[in-house]
Order: structure tokens, then C-alpha cells, then sequence
């Protein structure tokens, strides 16, 4: 018999938690129990921290409500945590972001860029549904042929 316990320390990726940096704007599911009912209660806000460690990651996520900052942490692995979905990447030049704290929540926004997208938009096609793809196909009426477009040059 072996004393291999690895197996208990390993993390196990789950698909359902985006990997977030620090930044980020995210929405995070977590399972309420009040009594005997369960609720599932969405938490946005901005990624301040992020801690590694397997088992023990963790990730705190700052939000101001009503002109009062509210900050929670997360475990990865937690149970609770049903999935997090990452609304806006931050482009940050640091890990911890505490120095959030003292600014008010509209300067908060000023302090994150948004990461420009890697592909132009204009690249970029996006499938519609039947109805507009079939509005798409129709022709266009041509425009009527005035003197403005001709006489200019």
C-alpha cells in the first residue's frame, strides 16, 4: 500500500469558472440558503485580488452599492460557486488592486481600461437568426438618381 495522497491536493479544473485576472469585471453565481429554500444570487463587481494555491485559490470581487463598498471572496473550488462569467477584461498594470478602495466608484471606471479587442470588428460575422438573414437577402430599392450625387466632383 502507498502513502500516495496527491490525488487530494490536485485541483480539478471546472469549466463552469472563467479564469479571472485582476480587473476584470465579472458576475459571480453563488448559491443562497435562507431556511429551506436555495436561491442562486449573482454578485458583479471588479477582481481586486487573486490568490493561487490549488485547492485554496481564491479570488476577491469589490462592488459599490448605494455609495458603499461591498468586497467578497471567493474560493475557487468552493460548492457554492455555481460559474463565473467575465463581462469586461481589465487592462491593469498590477496584482493587488486595493488602491480602489479610496476612489469613488466613477473614477473606479476611469482607473480600468477595457482591453481593445484582438480582431478587427469589421472581421468579425456574426450569424443571425432565419427572419434577418432573409431580410438581409431581399433586395434594396435603389435610391433615386438626384442631381447632388452627378454635378459633384
Amino acid at each position: 500500500m502507498t502513502n500516495d495522497i496527491r490525488w487530494l491536493t490536485e485541483s480539478k479544473r471546472r469549466p463552469s469558472i472563467a479564469p479571472v485576472h485582476p480587473g476584470d469585471r465579472v458576475k459571480v453565481s453563488v448559491k443562497a440558503k435562507e431556511g429551506e429554500k436555495e436561491r442562486t444570487q449573482v454578485f458583479h463587481g471588479v477582481v481586486i485580488r487573486v490568490r493561487k494555491g490549488g485547492n485554496n485559490a481564491s479570488f476577491t470581487v469589490r462592488q459599490v452599492a448605494y455609495g458603499i463598498g461591498v468586497e467578497r471572496t471567493f474560493f475557487v473550488n468552493s460548492p457554492y460557486v455555481e460559474k463565473v462569467e467575465v463581462t469586461q477584461h481589465g487592462d491593469v498594470r498590477r496584482a493587488r488592486l486595493f488602491y480602489l478602495r479610496g476612489l469613488s466608484s466613477k473614477a473606479t471606471r476611469a482607473k480600468l481600461k477595457a482591453k481593445a479587442k484582438a480582431i478587427a470588428p469589421e472581421l468579425v460575422v456574426e450569424e443571425g437568426t432565419p427572419e434577418e438573414e432573409a431580410i438581409l437577402e431581399e433586395p434594396q430599392p435603389a435610391e433615386s438618381s438626384g442631381s447632388d450625387a452627378e454635378g459633384r466632383e
